[in-house]
């Protein structure tokens, strides 16, 4: 009887998607509210980005008045998680939120670590795990092993574009939802990161 592998907690999923009906996995939606995540299990952490993202989270303030940053705490309990229960959160390239939070600034290529934060960080691009769009993303990881990823940027020019970003004739457009979601591949990345995190349970 093979051993049953370690739980983690997908954190700021959506409602019946890729992180629903995998065993070890406990999805939490929007109706089940990830900041009320208590553990004990490491977790995967998709808080969401609209606030936070460049851009558009300057475009929104900009002319909705919704303040930059202002996502009713998700990602700060992201965070607590991670460096609570071990684990990996991924927001988009150049998140406020980086800043916003002193992590560690990432880089291609590799891991990288700061003195005084128990994380790391890493760039990545989604299209190297099945994405249509390059999906440029960043990862902070607590308690999980530096594994290999592939860290080679998306080709210039043979991504999907999203929408609403830009009208040009040749390339596939796809849409925000489209975009938001997670490929399979990288889905189960960062799930086995997370279940290396397993000394923090």
């Amino acid at each position: 009887m093979s051993e049953r592998a370690p739980t983690v907690a997908a954190l700021y999923v959506q409602t019946g998607g890729v992180y629903y009906g995998l065993d070890g996995v406990d999805p939490w939606d929007e109706e089940r509210d990830a900041r009320l995540y208590d553990g004990p299990h490491p977790v995967v952490a998709h808080p969401p980005c609209a606030r936070w993202s460049v851009p558009l989270c300057y475009v929104n303030q900009t002319r909705y008045g919704l303040t930059v940053g202002d996502d009713s705490g998700c990602f700060e309990a992201a965070l607590n998680a991670v460096r609570t229960y071990g684990g990996v959160l991924e927001h988009p390239r150049a998140s406020v939120a980086w800043s916003r939070f002193n992590l560690p600034r990432p880089r291609r290529g590799g891991w990288v670590t700061a003195m005084g934060d128990d994380g790391m960080t890493t760039a990545v691009d989604q299209y190297r795990y099945g994405h249509d769009a390059a999906k440029q993303t960043w990862l902070y990881a607590v308690g999980c092993n530096p594994v290999a990823l592939d860290w080679r940027p998306a080709p210039a020019g043979e991504t999907a574009l999203v929408s609403w970003l830009n009208p040009h004739i040749g390339r596939k457009r796809i849409t925000k939802h489209e975009a938001s979601r997670t490929p399979l591949e990288f889905r189960d990345v960062l799930i086995e990161m997370a279940r290396g995190a397993v000394r923090y349970e």
